[in-house]
């Protein structure tokens, strides 16, 4: 099997491979340090670093770590002549779409060259501004663009699963280009939706003529086009003139239960100082994990907290976006409706209350119109990107006034 390999990748891979030495290195030192002070079961959990002879041979894991790091950068600036830029493949796409959604704030806080930097793809290439090829798909499709918004640890390509691919069908059957956003998922959702905002503002206006658009949003899809609606007014930007629908598909407008379960581990970890120093791995995932314990939005749910801490709810409510036509499936694993399968299980991720923006604080219900709101059963999160029946049901919204 041929393997492709970038200078970048392997730059990349090199730092983060050092950063996680030197993370797990801390990470035992901790315990090895709290287990030499014989303390109780339970107790104040210490982070202190050891010291004496032990101490010393932490102290050079990570002098030597450091030095590893340097060294793999000099040694690829010296090799760069020889490691040619090669096309990406589907594998490695789907590697690094999965490492940013874990990973992905830290990497881009690095500046480590795997994290993905937001930008429009069509086949998984990046769409040049200018390019003709583009102009000319955008008049054959009457000015129709529908922007698709991939979820979390995914990416552009994955958009097609079991041969069937919703842009693609829908230039198909009503002659949308479809144009998808990649982007780097491990980061806070509300930099994103900023981000996803101006990006817009930017790609309208080097097309050759006035367009219609719609977006289709799968799961933290979903929430970054809520977020970018919202960026996107604040800053006066004129694409949400031109947006006319939005489709969410298994979007956690109100969080999903496998963060909050996790957030839960990382509060029982703590207890005791035996197992505190192992909370350092849950608190490894990335800020965009963490923004979907709740569903936030803004960069408000967030700044100023400590986002590893059992804090409750603080999401400043904000309404489905004005003069938009928004739409919503909700997916279960249920043929029939149920309080397990409906509010605990889901489609596996995401529970149907939250898919359907349904919440008991009255600030924080979206409300999506019964006509614009639909169940899936016997359905995964997943399924709902291939799924005949969620594809018909996405078609005949936008086929409707």
């Amino acid at each position: 099997m041929a393997k492709i390999k970038r200078e970048s990748d392997i730059r990349g891979a090199g730092n983060l491979a050092i950063d996680a030495i030197m993370g797990i290195t801390g990470l035992v030192e901790a315990l090895h340090h709290k287990i030499a002070g014989l303390g109780g079961i339970l107790g104040e959990p210490n982070h202190n670093r050891a010291t004496g002879i032990t101490g010393m041979v932490y102290r050079n894991i990570r002098a030597v770590s450091g030095f590893a790091g340097g060294g793999i950068d000099l040694l690829l600036k010296q090799l760069a002549s020889l490691l040619g830029e090669k096309h990406s493949s589907p594998a490695r796409e789907g590697v690094l779409a999965a490492l940013n959604g874990v990973l992905g704030d830290h990497l881009e806080a690095r500046n480590n060259p795997l994290a993905i930097p937001m930008q429009f793809r069509r086949n998984g290439v990046p769409l040049a501004p200018g390019d003709k090829s583009l102009n000319e798909a955008v008049r054959q499709s009457h000015g129709k663009i529908a922007l698709m918004v991939h979820g979390s640890c995914m990416n552009d390509l994955q958009w097609t699963r079991q041969n069937h691919d919703h842009g693609e069908s829908l230039a198909r059957d009503l002659g949308y280009l479809p144009v998808y956003l990649h982007y780097n998922t491990g980061l806070h959702i509300s930099q994103n939706g900023r981000e996803f905002a101006g990006l817009i503002e930017a790609f309208i206006h080097q097309l050759p003529q006035p367009i219609e658009l719609v977006i289709i949003a799968h799961s933290m899809g979903g929430l970054v086009s809520r977020s970018a609606c919202h960026y996107g007014k604040v800053a006066g930007h004129s694409w949400l003139d031109h947006l006319l629908k939005i489709v969410f598909l298994g979007t956690p407008h109100h969080g999903a239960p496998l963060e909050r379960a996790g957030n839960w581990i990382d509060v029982i970890l703590e207890i005791s100082p035996y197992s505190a120093p192992f909370s350092r791995l849950g608190k490894v995932r990335s800020a965009g994990i963490t923004d979907l314990r709740y569903g936030n939005i803004l960069d408000e749910d967030w700044k100023g907290r400590d986002r590893f801490e059992c804090s409750g709810d603080h999401r400043i409510a904000v309404p489905l976006p004005d003069r938009l036509k928004c739409y919503t499936i909700a997916a279960t694993t249920r043929k029939e409706m149920s309080i397990l399968g409906d509010q605990l299980i889901g489609d596996g991720l995401v529970t149907v209350k939250s898919a359907l923006g349904r919440h008991k604080n009255a600030d924080l219900n979206l409300l999506f119109p019964k006509t614009h709101q639909w169940i899936a059963r016997d359905m995964k999160h997943m399924d709902l990107l291939n799924q005949p029946t969620v594809y018909e049901t996405i078609k005949r919204w936008l086929e409707s006034e």
